[in-house]
């Protein structure tokens, strides 16, 4: 019969301490709820702010002065308007009448210039489609009729602006070149030529905004410039359209520029800036209404 062996001796198992239950957080900030209680709510550190127009216009404003595009084309129209002005006036300004105002002197310079103000205006809401820069901004400010009334504030200014001072270097710096009878006053032939090309602008940038390609809003746009001096050449030689061409041509861009800056028997040119003003306004709001029920 065998002795019995004692048995080793077992070590107890630790035991771990209890752990406190650690409160549910509701974001990585947010403070610890009371026990029993209901989590506090998430609380941005960044201020919020109601977004208004003064917004959409502060970013539109910073998105045109830094495009390279802008700096192009405004230095290319103003390059036209004034050298051309000042090449005209040296050439024919002892030709001038008592009527002919100073303000004439631009003329060849705007025509020219406007085809400048139309490609960017097209331009600034095309390139966006273009790079897939519209999707984040229209993200960024869902409301989209707030986003195209600030493209359609602030390109309208800089091309407002862009005119009356071309304009007013033309006659400043042309007053020298003219017969002492003409007519030296530029203020307002200036400010109405300006009025007339910014609404050609903004009818550019309402192209863009339905047409979505640059290429195609352009072309478009050079058509709606041109088509109505060159078509009425046609026109008037056929007895049944004869009248129809005439009247095309008196509303077209050349003629109601020379009017609208230096008035004559023909008329002041208000007539057609009342009329482009009428038709850019329903052009401007099909605009608003496609890029308001159309995906992007």
């Amino acid at each position: 019969m065998s002795t019995p062996q004692p048995r080793p001796a077992v070590a107890p198992m630790p035991v771990a301490p209890a752990v406190a239950a650690t409160p549910a957080r509701s974001g990585p900030s947010a403070p610890a709820a009371p026990y029993g209680g209901s989590p506090v709510p998430y609380e941005s550190p960044i201020p919020i702010v109601r977004a208004h127009l003064g917004h959409a216009l502060r970013a539109e404003w910073t998105k045109i002065r830094s495009v390279r595009s802008t700096l192009w084309t405004l230095g290319v129209f103003v390059l036209l308007v004034v050298g051309i002005g000042i090449v005209f006036a040296v050439a024919v300004g002892d030709r001038m009448g008592r009527d002919d105002r100073v303000t004439l002197f631009a003329f060849p310079g705007l025509l020219l210039g406007t085809i400048c103000l139309l490609t960017l205006g097209v331009l600034v809401i095309s390139s966006e489609y273009g790079t897939g820069l519209i999707r984040p901004t229209l993200t960024a400010a869902p409301r989209r009729d707030r986003v195209l009334a600030a493209k359609f504030l602030v390109f309208s200014a800089i091309s407002f602006v862009a005119v009356l001072v071309s304009t007013g270097v033309v006659a400043t710096a042309t007053a020298a070149f003219a017969p002492a009878e003409a007519d030296l006053h530029w203020g307002r032939p200036a400010l109405l030529a300006s009025l007339y090309v910014s609404l050609l602008g903004m009818f550019a940038l309402a192209m863009g905004t339905m047409l979505r390609h640059s290429a195609g809003a352009i072309a478009a746009m050079l058509g709606v410039y041109f088509l109505p001096t060159i078509l009425p050449l046609f026109l008037v030689g056929i007895d049944a359209t004869k009248d129809f061409g005439q009247k095309m041509m008196e509303y077209s861009a050349p003629s109601a520029l020379s009017l609208l800056l230096s008035p004559d028997q023909d008329g002041n040119g208000l007539p057609q800036l009342g009329f482009l003003a009428v038709v850019t306004a329903a052009v401007v709001g099909s605009a608003f209404a496609v890029l308001h029920r159309r995906d992007v």
